[in-house]
């Protein structure tokens, strides 16, 4: 087992024994990405790899001089590549943004910095986000660490299959209907996306403004809760970013021993499901009955709409937040254009991929005279009534607990020529997106080498219960054998 396989939190106790340096973890990270990048295809840019040692170096150089050392502590982490870095290619998977570099670094980019984190280079993903696959990458598609046949998930799918890998230690997703929690679920590791607002957006190129939220990818409960306090916090650069107190460290809420009261949802559990899923998912809810939590059945009668309404809503929003890659302020431009009007029509047939140009038709669409109420407005208001479902449900228990997909991982380019198949990946992740509420993967066992993830839900600004709930889930999980991470076996 190497230094890559650790968690990060065992990673820092050993930096503060002097046991381990900098160097050597990231000289760990390298020597996995060498060895298995050829096959996963997790990045679209990796930094030059004396940089990152001199990087590392200047980090242990910072501790043995005895200056405090940030949270992260010279840790290796992957970034999705819609997140803006500066100086460092951010493409959004698209040729739209091919060779774009941004000159300024998103808030979570400079919060990580400033917590002495690493970063190692770009995830890849579905194009703008659009996909749960990352097969609609304009450049490659990422192969699922646990079966190289079978896809990561999307569309942050290179940011967990970094981390499944141990390409890196800890990576950064961003979430719009289940694009961190979906990836996490499929490549067996951890990712939570927090509630909308509680991670600053400013510097993440926009998908569906309302929906999109940035949140980590990790090993183990222990290390989400790390960084997602790392990049909490309000930012006045961004308008959504919620202005209250982030919970001074969430790990210090982690080994709380309260009952926790979790309401499973019944229409998670019936037609659509896989029944090896469901046997994994019922296992863990019933572990979690065992150590002496309340389990109470709970219903979401609004849930068959869920996923007409987001992807309604989601089209919609990209409709617009796209049209600025029109081959004029920047981005790709089509060559031989005779007029603006080919300019236009030319720069955006030939830049975008085919799901991010279904995506914008169908966001035009449903915005259109005559179609607004039919359809947007509609949607508008079923999302209004999945808030109230979840706000009846949390005022008698603290977390939902589900199937965090309705299968494991599928083979590549079996649904590629399905839309319908793909979009209903996210068919019980995407509620928590709609209200704007914390969610969270824990994986919860296999279906022969696949991972099976169960999903946590709570109430808004109530990431603390989660990461309660998904640490004691997590131990049992351990103490069973059904899902034992390397680092403790």
């Amino acid at each position: 087992m190497t230094l890559a396989s650790k968690p990060a939190w065992q990673l820092k106790q050993l930096l503060e024994k002097n046991e381990i340096s900098c160097v050597e973890i990231m000289q760990a990270v390298l020597s996995e990405i060498e060895q298995k990048e050829k096959d996963i295809h997790a990045y679209l840019f990796i930094r030059d790899k004396a940089d990152l040692i001199a990087e590392a170096k200047g980090m242990d150089q910072k501790r043995s001089s005895g200056n405090p050392m940030g949270p992260l502590s010279g840790l290796p982490v992957a970034i999705k590549d819609n997140i803006c870095t500066k100086d460092i290619p951010t493409t959004c998977a698209s040729k739209m943004l091919l060779g774009h570099q941004p000159i300024y670094n998103a808030t979570v980019i400079d919060k990580i910095k400033q917590a002495d984190g690493i970063i190692v280079g770009k995830t890849n993903m579905d194009e703008f986000a659009m996909g749960s696959s990352t097969e609609n990458s304009a450049f490659m598609p990422t192969h699922n660490p646990n079966q190289l046949n079978t896809v990561p998930g999307g569309s942050s799918g290179g940011s967990a299959a970094a981390v499944a890998s141990n390409e890196c230690i800890i990576a950064i997703g961003s979430d719009t209907g289940g694009s961190i929690r979906q990836p996490a679920a499929f490549c067996g590791v951890v990712g939570i996306k927090p509630t909308y607002g509680r991670v600053s957006r400013y510097g993440l190129i926009a998908y569906a403004s309302s929906l999109d939220q940035i949140g980590p990818i990790a090993k183990d409960v222990r290390d989400t809760a790390l960084m997602t306090q790392i990049i909490s916090g309000y930012d006045p650069k961004d308008s959504t970013s919620i202005n209250t107190n982030t919970p001074n460290d969430y790990s210090s809420c982690l080994d709380a021993t309260k009952k926790i009261n979790i309401g499973v949802p019944e229409e998670y559990l019936g037609e659509g499901l896989d029944e090896s899923v469901k046997d994994n998912v019922l296992a863990a809810i019933d572990l979690m009955k065992q150590i002496g939590h309340n389990i109470v059945s709970v219903r979401l009668p609004n849930t068959e709409y869920a996923i007409p309404a987001y992807y309604i809503i989601a089209s919609a929003e990209a409709s617009s937040n796209l049209a600025r890659y029109d081959g004029c302020r920047y981005g790709f431009r089509a060559p031989d254009v005779k007029d603006i009007h080919s300019l236009f029509t030319e720069t955006r047939d030939q830049g975008f991929g085919p799901e991010v140009k279904r995506r914008i038709m169908l966001g035009t669409y449903v915005l259109s005279a005559g179609y607004y109420d039919a359809y947007y407005n509609k949607a508008a208001k079923i999302r209004h009534l999945i808030s109230q479902d979840l706000s009846k449900i949390f005022s008698h228990c603290d977390v939902i607990m589900h199937p965090s997909t309705p299968t494991p991982a599928f083979q590549l380019g079996e649904n590629t020529n399905d839309p319908l198949a793909m979009y209903m990946q996210d068919i019980f992740t995407v509620i928590a997106n709609l209200a704007g509420v914390p969610a969270m993967n824990i994986p919860c066992g296999r279906v022969g080498n696949l991972p099976v993830g169960v999903h946590l839900v709570a109430d808004k600004l109530q990431e603390s219960t989660l990461f309660q709930t998904g640490l004691q889930l997590e131990r049992a999980l351990h103490k069973s054998g059904k899902w034992v991470l390397d680092f403790l076996k």
